[in-house]
């Protein structure tokens, strides 16, 4: 077997995948922009699958949060593998506008190729290249996980996006693709969610010395918590009601470990099995609150608009 065809046999889920397409962007562009073209392709693929998937009755004995998740990832593969394999035509498409874009003047990676102006993807958004080979790094963490980031295209951006939202989502960018391998997540909806939880990283939990205590996700330090814990204000909704009150919550000594703590909540407690697998923002959101994960009355709509919206797609896309 050649090496290109282990390469496109891999499990989706597969982490090192992502860090073998930046090394080949860094050290082939155009190599590299063809493989991230492929894993657009197999992305747009899975969202087809996903729809035909969401129109068939899911009823039946057999049918639980955990099938749903099996197949969604088996449907990832399946479409990871049509994608590498070039018979849809959409790669040489996909390849062709990111060429134009991310090489030098005069490269061209797919001649006469027709630009993708017309693909359009999730949330009836055009795929976005993201500009320069820096943006083609972000891609390359994106879609080399599959179908779990493949909703990372947004609706279309409108106005300047503050650069301290920029660096929010470059710190906690890398983690959040780790978590979403566990969860089955999108990884941008956990950095949407991470944003809600502190502002855009502009509040986050503070130790008694001002340090961070790096919990992006407001998770209170309960009586099976054995790690550290800081003490904050924080605003609870009793019968509709916005309270203040003292609460203690987790402190975590990196981002990494806020993630894994994260992930591991949403995984291994039985409260949020409707939320793990989830592509869809809105349904994301609302399994959160349906679950209990916080009292505001209005947190799925907050988090479900953060998802769908112009701050962290341009912040996504460089």
């Amino acid at each position: 077997m050649k090496p290109e065809d282990i390469a496109n046999h891999r499990f989706v889920l597969d982490m090192k995948s992502a860090q073998d397409l930046r090394a080949k962007i860094q050290q082939d562009p155009k190599a590299g922009i063809k493989d991230a073209a492929k894993q657009f392709e197999g992305m747009f693929l899975q969202m087809v699958m996903k729809s035909m998937r969401d129109a068939t009755p899911a009823d039946g004995l057999m049918n639980s949060d955990a099938t749903r998740f099996y197949t969604s990832v088996l449907d990832q593969q399946m479409a990871q593998q049509l994608g590498a394999s070039g018979q849809v035509g959409f790669a040489k498409l996909i390849e062709a506008q990111l060429s134009r874009t991310m090489l030098p003047p005069g490269t061209t990676a797919v001649p006469d190729a027709a630009p993708i102006a017309g693909l359009r993807a999730y949330s009836g958004s055009a795929i976005q290249p993201a500009g320069a080979i820096q943006g083609a790094e972000r891609i390359a963490g994106t879609v080399a996980g599959g179908a779990a980031e493949a909703s990372a295209s947004l609706p279309a951006a409108a106005g300047p996006v503050s650069q301290a939202s920029r660096d929010f989502v470059n710190r906690v960018w890398p983690h959040a693709v780790d978590a979403s391998r566990s969860t089955g997540v999108p990884a941008h909806f956990l950095v949407a969610h991470a944003a809600l939880e502190t502002g855009w990283g502009k509040s986050e939990i503070r130790r008694a010395d001002g340090s961070t205590s790096h919990n992006l996700f407001g998770i209170k330090a309960g009586r099976s918590w054995q790690g550290a814990s800081v003490e904050a204000t924080t605003t609870e909704y009793v019968n509709g009601e916005a309270q203040q009150s003292k609460e203690k919550f987790r402190a975590y000594g990196s981002y990494a470990e806020a993630f894994r703590d994260y992930a591991s909540l949403l995984a291994n407690n039985p409260r949020f099995s409707g939320v793990l697998g989830q592509q869809d923002g809105t349904a994301f959101a609302r399994s959160l609150q349906q679950a209990g994960y916080a009292t505001d009355p209005m947190y799925a709509e907050k988090l479900s608009r953060i998802i769908s919206g112009n701050t962290l797609r341009q912040a996504l896309t460089g």
